[in-house]
């Protein structure tokens, strides 16, 4: 049986950046219109008058302090309150690739892979540019690699399943350098008028190299290996999830168009669905608490990634066995695993042994056990 492995991550980070401060002066003047123009139907009870919100409750509710996004000038228009997208030619590269390209190079690099050798890509992300051709092929086109790829969508565990589905294939002979790109446009499907959500996402692209462990150029991370779980739930939500390309100004009244989630019956359900789901998975392979020398979770919220890491390791972790990215990038849904993986494994020593794990709408959970080579 072929061992696989990850030889190389990427992190594409967008230029732009919104402060918890920015992103509240701009939600305050929206709300504050909103009143003003329904003052009357405010004061007869027929709508509700939007609250303000502010960079000490957003903080305290995420643990985030800002975010990168491919358009700020839109997200902060009172007027308009999301991003704004240019239309593109047919024969231009569409934004995910162009993001995917750049997380994947530096992937390609760490490895010490050229192009042509990646015989498999999967794109796998929460919302995707359009529905066909899929922009796993247009990737691999633009890449120049070889071999077949395809689009996938488990939401926020999207990054977590395409290791899984690599790893698989590299196991079987299938592929023999599979890489897997999560481009995250997160800031195109959230409602930016919504005080309970304004703040959660950014967004990023990351890469992830799998291909043999015997033909690994330099360290690497043995998938010792993966699990997958999914459940229905309604309660994460996204009826209309393509990219907005509205103009300035022209605002969607769809609520239900965008992320909607109900907060509190996510964090009551999810948390105890990942935390068995790890500890099922640690005690298949032997894993003990004491072994696992660092938890890359999912860095949709810090109050729920610090329950889970409690939960895994019978105690509080040390911020260095469960590192955050979420006060910088904010919630990047598939991506923010990665993230913290390519950010926070070098350091590991050989035999270490480490957990990577996504959750999200669906529900679904994934989680990747590797070990330091």
């Amino acid at each position: 049986m072929i061992q696989p492995a990850i030889t190389g991550t990427g992190v594409f980070t967008p230029e732009q950046t919104i402060t918890n401060d920015e992103l509240v002066v701009a939600f305050n003047a929206y709300a504050e219109k909103f009143n003003a123009d329904n003052a009357e139907a405010i004061a007869a009870g027929e709508v509700a008058a939007k609250a303000p919100s502010s960079s000490e409750f957003i903080l305290n509710a995420s643990g985030i302090e800002q975010r990168y996004v491919m358009d700020k000038s839109g997200v902060l228009d009172p007027e308009t309150m999301h991003p704004v997208f240019a239309a593109r030619a047919d024969e231009a590269p569409s934004m995910m690739a162009e993001m995917a390209l750049d997380a994947a190079r530096k992937a390609l690099a760490q490895a010490g892979r050229r192009a042509e050798e990646v015989d498999l890509i999967i794109c796998a992300a929460s919302n995707h540019e359009r529905a066909y051709p899929a922009i796993a092929i247009e990737i691999q086109q633009l890449l120049g690699a070889g071999g077949f790829a395809f689009d996938m969508n488990v939401a926020c565990s999207s990054a977590t399943f395409g290791i899984q589905a690599a790893a698989d294939m590299v196991r079987a002979g299938s592929a023999k350098c599979a890489l897997i790109v999560n481009p995250e446009i997160c800031s195109a499907h959230l409602e930016w008028r919504d005080r309970d959500c304004h703040f959660i996402f950014g967004d990023v692209c990351t890469a992830t190299l799998v291909e043999p462990a015997a033909a690994a150029q330099g360290a690497h991370f043995l998938i010792r290996s993966t699990r997958c779980a999914t459940e229905f739930s309604n309660n994460i939500r996204n009826n209309n999830g393509f990219l907005r390309r509205t103009r300035p100004g022209q605002m969607a009244d769809r609520r239900d168009m965008q992320f909607m989630q109900e907060g509190r019956k996510v964090f009551k359900e999810v948390l105890p669905l990942v935390s068995a789901h790890i500890a099922g998975h640690m005690e298949d392979e032997g894993v003990a608490a004491d072994d696992l020398k660092r938890l890359w979770l999912h860095q949709a919220n810090k109050s729920m990634n610090d329950f889970i890491g409690r939960k895994v390791l019978g105690r509080v972790p040390e911020p260095e066995e469960q590192p955050n990215i979420l006060q910088d990038y904010a919630n990047t849904s598939s991506a923010g695993s990665i993230i913290a993986f390519a950010k926070y494994s070098d350091d590991l020593a050989p035999g270490d042994v480490g957990l990577i794990c996504s959750f999200g709408a669906g529900y679904s959970v994934g989680s990747v056990i590797v070990e330091r080579v």
